[in-house]
């Protein structure tokens, strides 16, 4: 062991740095990725094929089963109405428009040939030119209740970060609980879930965490680079895994779950309420991160004996240096924290009072803003602006899928072209949805978008078999927040890939093996608990 006051490594550049300075680790000291060769070329590439695929599904291409729509195929009741104020013809054009925007979007959004939210604006006014969607309703997403949740939601989050209570709990827990390699590990899931409650940002808890996980792994010895341990992939892997686990525990857990909530709850014409989701996988998303835990320690990365030590004398102490840095717990950390406290206990009942998460967002952003009596000021707040225009892209698309059906159209003619009648089994639709929702994950690289492509899909299945809508597209949406396997699958991943504590072999072999248990869980789960919970058909709860 050596003495922390002299301890220090060198980087990949041959500089040398203390390991056990947080400051060291912030997201803007970490090397940015330079794109591979294929991520180059399709970036090259994307505009072009966006373009062509718009021009040929919008002007040249005259799809059978957009061409015979009558009223009775229709599902949405804004279809319903522009179908009688349009005329069939006309109709029938803006489903081919409507088309060939998503194919476009999608292109642009796979690619990243130009900024996301770059692709949002384009999306909303060519929905508004090529008349899909009238200019009040694609320019009023911007305010959808999703959309002022998302921007209260940073609002109270930054109420964490700026009084410095995220970082004192975090710092605190390590250091009453972590005593061994054990239980830092379960340190660490215990405080991925409690600010998963309260940060709807994955990449924002991945930053906050990151400065701290990484100490650790220095006082540990794993250093990365030529020197790779398994407490180093292990640390790494696992705040990855229970970062997106604990994003899936409750409806606010990010974006989103927001927005599949939205979709569906627009769908039912009711509501898809905190507890409901909270009930169903809070103990779910919980019991994976202990899985986690069991399948690294156990299986991939098991730690030998000089790695259950700490390999720097004394490297603790630089924690609770931080930790004393902060001081007392002041006031405002003390309002901070009842405000959190009152607001979790107020989303976790809103299926009694009947107040939405957002109103309720809504009140605890303006305690937190007031002047003189608040907690922080509006420079304090970060709100990520173009994440907000991505997403209101999002909701636009979705209100265009309402105004011309295309989902249901879409997956009506998919079953009716394989021969399948409306008699299919329901386990059988569960099992495709969720699968294909799940494992889409190693392919896309944005959440959202993968929202936007298959809840849709879930809740057109489940019109056109006669299913309740909540039973197939809820635990698809489940599936959402499996998205640790690869560096590009997620920001979180591409950000944790950058401390090079582990290779891409490591993060595909624990990665895959964990998708692959949540999704079984997710099967087992609809037969037991979601049935219990009235999610699935035969419900005995009947929350739904």
């Amino acid at each position: 062991m050596t003495d922390t006051s002299k301890q220090t490594i060198k980087d990949a550049n041959g500089k040398e740095y203390d390991p056990l300075d947080m400051r060291n680790y912030s997201i803007e000291k970490l090397p940015n990725r330079q794109k591979s060769k294929i991520e180059t070329l399709m970036a090259a590439f994307g505009a072009p094929i966006a373009v062509l695929a718009f021009i040929g599904l919008a002007f040249f291409t005259n799809l059978p089963f957009l061409q015979h729509i009558d009223a009775s195929s229709l599902q949405s009741a804004q279809a319903l109405q522009m179908f009688n104020d349009l005329g069939a013809e006309q109709f029938v054009r803006n489903n081919h428009y409507m088309l060939a925007i998503f194919v476009a979007a999608i292109i642009l959004w796979l690619t990243a040939a130009i900024p996301n939210y770059q692709v949002s604006l384009i999306l909303i006014i060519s929905l508004v030119l090529t008349g899909v969607l009238p200019e009040r309703v694609a320019y009023a997403q911007l305010g959808h209740p999703v959309m002022w949740l998302n921007i209260m939601s940073f609002v109270l989050a930054s109420m964490l970060v700026a009084t410095g209570v995220a970082k004192r709990f975090a710092l605190w827990f390590i250091l009453k609980f972590g005593k061994n390699a054990g239980t830092i590990f379960i340190s660490f899931i215990a405080i991925n879930t409690l600010l998963s409650a309260f940060i709807s940002a994955t990449t924002a808890k991945a930053a906050i965490l990151l400065p701290i996980f990484m100490v650790i792994a220095a006082v540990y010895g794993a250093d990365g680079g030529d020197k790779k341990t398994n407490f180093g992939r292990s640390i790494v892997l696992q705040n990855l895994l229970n970062i997106n686990l604990g994003a899936g525990a409750f409806v606010t857990g990010s974006g989103a779950n927001l927005l599949a909530a939205a979709l569906i709850s627009g769908a039912i014409e009711g509501n898809v309420y905190f507890a409901d989701w909270m009930f169903a996988m809070f103990p779910t998303m919980v019991g994976m991160m202990f899985i986690g835990y069991f399948v690294a320690m156990r299986i991939f990365f098991p730690l030998e004996k000089k790695e259950q030590r700490p390999q720097i004398k004394g490297g603790m102490r630089r924690l609770e240096e931080e930790y004393k840095k902060l001081g007392p717990i002041n006031y405002q950390e003390i309002k901070t924290i009842v405000i959190f406290v009152l607001i979790l206990a107020l989303w976790s009942t809103d299926r009694i009072h009947g107040v939405s998460a957002t109103a309720i967002a809504f009140v605890g952003a303006i305690i937190a803003l007031l002047p003189r009596y608040g907690i922080v000021t509006w420079n304090d707040v970060d709100i990520p602006w173009h994440l907000m225009l991505f997403s209101a892209g999002a909701y636009t698309l979705g209100a265009g899928f309402n105004y011309t059906d295309l989902p249901s159209l879409t997956v009506n003619a998919f079953f009716d072209s394989i021969g399948i009648g409306n008699e299919t089994d329901f386990w059988m639709l569960y099992l495709l949805l969720t699968g294909v929702m799940c494992f889409s994950a190693l392919i896309f690289q944005s959440k959202t978008m993968r929202t936007m492509i298959f809840i849709p899909i879930a809740i057109g299945v489940a019109q056109r078999f006669d299913f309740s809508v909540v039973s197939l597209a809820l635990p698809t949406a489940f599936m959402i927040e499996y998205v640790w396997v690869l560096y590009f699958n997620s920001k979180p991943a591409a950000l944790l890939y950058e401390t090079d504590r582990y290779d891409l072999k490591d993060a595909f072999k624990f990665g895959i093996t964990m998708m692959i248990i949540g999704y079984l869980l997710n099967i087992v789960l609809g037969e037991t608990w979601f049935r219990f919970l009235g999610i699935t058909p035969d419900g005995v709860f009947g929350i739904f």
